[in-house]
């Protein structure tokens, strides 16, 4: 039996974006070793969380329009040489000021190449179960969580965390460069499929300003922002808030990993939820679920209490977190969405730059999170809000074939 090569581009994007993204979110797992072993202030080192979403936005969608054009390998590439640089390179940085500049704006313009290229990439092989295919990709976001975030616990420990960055460097380059060189495009239309029957009504009629300038994209780009705001803090500083509640600081790595677990199967059930219900009544359930959980941070002490609520608040966001990809593709059409994608993903990356910095402030201000998951829970119900202001997206007649071997899988 033939696999469909959809698959196998779904497979190297959960490699690509689990190095990608999950050495860049590690850095919540450095940040008390790396306080303790330089005497830096945790703002300072947040501070560099911050750079990574800043840059990272404006690299996406520079990235997205890179990929629309030259196509998805030779982006993917070009990140993932850029992203072991810079992870080699902080971990030899000798001030705050060089370790933010060096991890926080390299590693964010080298982040912004994997997730929106791969993911309108994938929504271009797939007709039947696009969904499953986005929230697969993204899956590797909590693939990172569950394998990065460990082992750089491990690291860390026995040689400690400028060894540690720089391994995670090399490992960076050994998987994601050869996973890169199995991302091509999916096979070309016959001709009069391709003109027109097979382009759908956003591909006939959205230029990238049009789209840019749509309700639509406003209210996905203002959800998008208001989610990721409200998960990003209590996701960095999840760690060092355990370890500051007295759970040990492997455990406490555990719990960041069982968050993971959790955001996997989220993502998944999501995906496949979504492919029945529609993107926007999944949406709406998680964010609801997301800021629950959020809220329930402050009453939370022990390590028991830390597992049961990592599994709840990862199920939540990582629900969500593909399926804003859909949207965009159902809106706007498979032409320009690297593009549209890329712009919807920088808004989300200046809600997730503003949590872990903002933790970092609030703690050093007060001495505690309490206000920082107040705040993400209010940010999370606004979020709720603006996702019931999606309208239906129009039903598209798709271009790309269906074989019967693979999407039934």
């Amino acid at each position: 039996m033939k696999i469909f090569y959809g698959w196998v581009i779904v497979g190297a994007g959960i490699v690509i974006t689990c190095l990608g993204m999950g050495t860049m979110m590690s850095l919540g797992i450095f940040l008390q070793p790396m306080s303790a072993a330089t005497g830096w202030s945790r703002t300072s080192i947040s501070t560099a969380a911050l750079l990574n979403f800043l840059y990272m936005g404006p690299a996406s969608f520079l990235w997205g329009a890179l990929s629309d054009r030259f196509g998805t390998r030779a982006v993917v590439l070009s990140g993932g040489a850029l992203l072991g640089l810079g992870l080699a390179a902080a971990s030899q940085a000798g001030t705050v000021g060089q370790f933010q500049i060096l991890f926080g704006m390299i590693i964010g313009v080298a982040a912004g190449s994997f997730y929106a290229p791969l993911t309108a990439t994938a929504t271009r092989w797939f007709s039947r179960h696009r969904s499953l295919a986005v929230a697969l990709i993204s899956a590797g976001f909590a693939v990172g969580s569950m394998t990065i975030s460990p082992l750089a616990r491990w690291l860390i420990t026995d040689y400690g965390w400028r060894s540690a960055m720089l391994t995670l460097g090399a490992l960076s380059w050994l998987l994601i460069i050869p996973a890169a060189l199995l991302v091509r495009k999916p096979p070309a239309l016959p001709r009069a499929a391709g003109a027109a029957a097979g382009m759908s009504p956003a591909d006939r009629e959205f230029t990238v300003a049009r789209a840019l300038c749509t309700p639509q994209f406003a209210a996905i780009s203002f959800t998008y922002f208001a989610c990721c705001a409200a998960h990003s803090g209590p996701i960095f500083h999840m760690v060092s808030y355990a370890i500051d509640c007295g759970v040990p600081a492997m455990a406490a790595a555990t719990v960041f990993g069982a968050a993971g677990v959790a955001s996997l199967s989220g993502r998944v059930i999501g995906g496949l939820a979504a492919d029945r219900i529609g993107a926007k009544r999944m949406i709406v359930f998680g964010l609801a679920l997301q800021a629950v959980s959020v809220s329930l941070y402050v009453f939370t002490r022990d390590l028991a209490s830390f597992y049961g609520l990592a599994l709840m608040f990862g199920f939540s966001y990582g629900a969500v977190m593909p399926l804003y990809a859909i949207l965009v593709r159902e809106y706007f059409g498979a032409r320009i969405m690297g593009t549209m994608f890329g712009a919807v993903n920088m808004a989300s990356t200046l809600g997730m730059a503003i949590g872990p910095w903002a933790g970092g402030w609030l703690y050093d201000t007060y001495g505690s999170y309490f206000w920082l998951y107040i705040g993400s829970f209010g940010i999370g119900l606004g979020a709720v809000a603006i996702a019931f202001t999606f309208r239906p997206p129009r039903e598209f007649s798709l271009g790309l074939p269906c074989p019967n071997v693979t999407q039934s899988a």
